[in-house]
């Protein structure tokens, strides 16, 4: 009698061992995925057109002081996807497997998981208007990331295997985990080295000068002898409060192009009468140059633009 009612609490217990096991694995496959993510979200950053904004110390301390709470957010948001995405994921392809083929088999998890992840995946990339390629890229990388992490958590459901405890699985994603987010480290590191990320088009005094334009009516026209016309071109200083005051500027007066140490440092400088006009630096691309001046503090990236006019 004894060993009959000991049967459903060692089963109950075996259950729970191989819950918390799974769970364990897959939160940690999904944090290495996170970390991995981050720094391809990195160098994608570093590879698009920007205008090299300040960092802001205020910022960065902030986040410092956030890291406790935003790995607590990111530890529940992990327990959250392995219970409400993963094992599901993992019972609907052990049935699938067992029905439709008489087996389980590893290839269900990235077939159902591609099949699940399209619907969200193109709903998402049609709210932020993005492109094929992009919504196509975001979808297998969310596939990729979702069946990676479902195949490592499968390794403990198999009866086939050496059984392995969370604690041992855990282990293993923490080395191999370390390995791959030292390899993606290094591979951003030399990508970068190599050149790959953004940098201004290389200007010169020939190509300044000509006509360029805020899109509201603004106009800063530049000549070849040095002479400068502004028409409505936006100024901006402090009031008493330090905020911002625009104003419109239309005159006449003179510029220079300083090419710097490099692409980051080339500055046209713009001088009219009764007009603050000041520096310009440059972003954009080669074949559609920008120039702009932040807008009041620059650790607010605020900016005003002016663009070639072809």
């Amino acid at each position: 009698m004894r060993s009959e009612m000991q049967e459903p609490v060692q089963t109950q217990a075996r259950v729970m061992d191989r819950f918390g096991a799974v769970l364990t694995a897959s939160m940690s496959v999904l944090f290495v995925e996170a970390v991995i993510g981050a720094i391809a979200l990195f160098v994608w950053g570093q590879t698009q057109e920007s205008p090299g904004l300040p960092y802001n110390a205020i910022g960065v301390i902030f986040l410092i002081v956030m890291a406790p709470f935003v790995a607590a957010a990111g530890a529940a948001l992990g327990a959250l996807l392995s219970v409400g995405v993963v094992m599901p994921l993992l019972a609907a392809t052990g049935w699938l497997g067992r029905r439709l083929s008489g087996r389980e088999a590893w290839w269900w998890v990235p077939a159902l998981a591609a099949a699940g992840t399209a619907p969200p995946t193109l709903a998402a990339a049609v709210l932020v208007q993005a492109g094929l390629p992009a919504g196509l890229g975001g979808w297998l990388a969310v596939t990729a990331a979702l069946a990676v992490t479902a195949l490592v958590a499968r390794r403990l459901l198999l009866p086939d295997r050496p059984r392995l405890s969370g604690g041992a699985m855990f282990g293993r994603v923490a080395l191999y985990g370390t390995l791959a987010v030292v390899t993606a480290g290094t591979l951003a590191g030399i990508g970068l080295y190599a050149g790959i990320g953004y940098e201004p088009p290389r200007l010169s005094t020939e190509r300044v000068a000509g006509t360029w334009a805020d899109g509201k009516g603004g106009t800063l026209t530049l000549t070849a002898d040095g002479k400068a016309t502004a028409t409505r071109v936006e100024t901006f200083d402090f009031d008493d409060s330090f905020e911002p005051v625009m104003h419109k500027c239309t005159g006449t007066g003179t510029w220079a192009y300083d090419p710097g140490a490099g692409p980051w440092s080339q500055e046209v400088d713009v001088s009219v009468d009764d007009c603050s006009m000041g520096t310009w630096e440059v972003f954009g691309t080669p074949e559609h140059p920008k120039l702009f001046v932040y807008v009041g503090d620059p650790d607010s990236w605020d900016l005003y633009i002016l663009q070639r006019r072809d």
